[in-house]
């Protein structure tokens, strides 16, 4: 059985937990074309996560972002870091 990705665990808090406001998350991506490459939407943008990526909505369509893209997800209101990207030391 493959092992479950723990930023999928972090996603699924936010579209199954009650206790949870997704207004007060942001997930910030690697997405080329716009400042710096990165670009930060709110956790509440987010309407599904599968196994190695999740879709946002962006206008009328939703958008496919691969977990590999994803850099951070923070709470914006306290400043907490849920999840952030290691990098790899080879």
């Amino acid at each position: 059985m493959p092992k479950k990705h723990k930023l999928r665990d972090v996603f699924n808090r936010f579209l199954w937990d009650r206790r949870l406001n997704p207004e007060d998350y942001t997930v910030t991506f690697t997405h080329r074309g716009v400042a710096e490459d990165r670009k930060t939407v709110p956790c509440s943008r987010v309407v599904k996560a599968g196994g190695s990526w999740f879709l946002y909505r962006e206008g009328a369509a939703e958008v496919f972002i691969p977990f590999h893209r994803v850099l951070e997800i923070k709470n914006t209101k306290t400043g907490e870091t849920l999840w952030k990207k290691t990098r790899c030391r080879g």
